[in-house]
């Protein structure tokens, strides 16, 4: 079934034949029930940045699979022990991703999974590297387009096979905001300049409607895939700052959870329909099937002259 399991992985070789002296990174994401190419792009090396992106691209295009395939590497997985069991209650930055997203993430233990993997870079190094040569190609720019617009559809015409349950497994995305689950996220302390840091950058906080100051708040500091940052206190944002710190509008950073929220009405059930009781409250402000309340009475107590 399309969609059930999305092996992972990453080749460093030198990849552009007309530049020797570099290397960079393949990170190739298949479908393992039908063997297609669902992405491939070079990067300069195997990081979470280039992971999350290659994820990104996979999920926009195609929908969420059931469960990732991935080795051992330390984006991945805490491996307490090298060699041994990974560690499934320390999250990595993809893991808690993947766990946000629903997807069941499966590290690879046996040669056959790895067997899997390297056949797969081996069939890629042997056809890449020489249809990147024949088109002249010396940038990675230029690689990753050529990889885009020719070699995967070329590539799954030739090796893709039709699954043997024609539905698909892939989940439609819905409206999920992969900008803030596809990210570096950090919980930070604010300090008492209003002033949160993440890795050396600084970040300052506005005044926040409510609050006094932020001092001594916890929060989470986002890293987009952009490089743009973002401060959240639960599902409130306190600001968005690009790549140095310097604050941006809120338009600034994509995503539906952040920009393109619609303004609430005044009535926040005005858009709900219009029922019975509902209708007879917009009259004399008491439902119409309602009898009036009756005011109350009690025996009256007697009241002795004033001393």
């Amino acid at each position: 079934m399309l969609g059930r399991a999305a092996p992972l992985d990453g080749s460093t070789h030198a990849w552009l034949r007309r530049c020797p002296e570099q290397k960079q990174t393949l990170i190739a994401v298949g479908d393992d029930a039908t063997k297609r190419l669902l992405s491939a792009q070079l990067w300069p090396s195997e990081t979470t940045h280039a992971v999350m992106s290659a994820l990104r691209h996979v999920f926009t295009a195609h929908g969420l699979p059931i469960a990732l395939y991935t080795d051992r590497a330390g984006w991945a997985f805490h491996t307490p022990k090298a060699g041994g069991r990974v560690d499934r209650t320390h999250l990595t930055q993809v893991g808690r991703a993947l766990a946000h997203l629903g997807i069941e993430h499966i590290p690879s233990y046996s040669p056959q999974g790895r067997g899997r993997s390297e056949r797969l870079n081996r069939t890629l190094q042997g056809r890449l590297i020489n249809e990147l040569d024949g088109a002249g190609i010396t940038t990675v720019a230029a690689a990753n387009t050529y990889l885009t617009e020719r070699f995967i559809p070329d590539y799954n015409d030739e090796f893709a096979r039709p699954p043997a349950d024609p539905a698909s497994a892939f989940v439609p995305l819905h409206g999920v905001d992969l900008d803030s689950v596809l990210c570096q996220e950090e919980e930070r302390s604010v300090g008492q300049d209003n002033v949160v840091v993440l890795e050396q950058v600084p970040l300052q906080l506005a005044k926040q409607p409510g609050r006094r100051s932020c001092a001594g708040l916890r929060v989470i500091v986002r890293r987009h895939l952009s490089g743009q940052h973002s401060v959240w206190h639960g599902t409130r944002c306190l600001g968005h700052y690009d790549g140095q710190g310097r604050p941006l509008p809120t338009s600034a950073l994509a995503g539906p959870s952040m920009s393109h929220r619609p303004p609430r009405p005044k009535n926040a059930r005005a858009h709900l329909p219009q029922g019975p009781r509902s209708a007879a409250r917009q009259g004399s402000g008491i439902p119409s099937i309602l009898p009036r309340p009756k005011r109350r009475s009690a025996p009256r107590l007697p009241v002795g002259p004033r001393q």
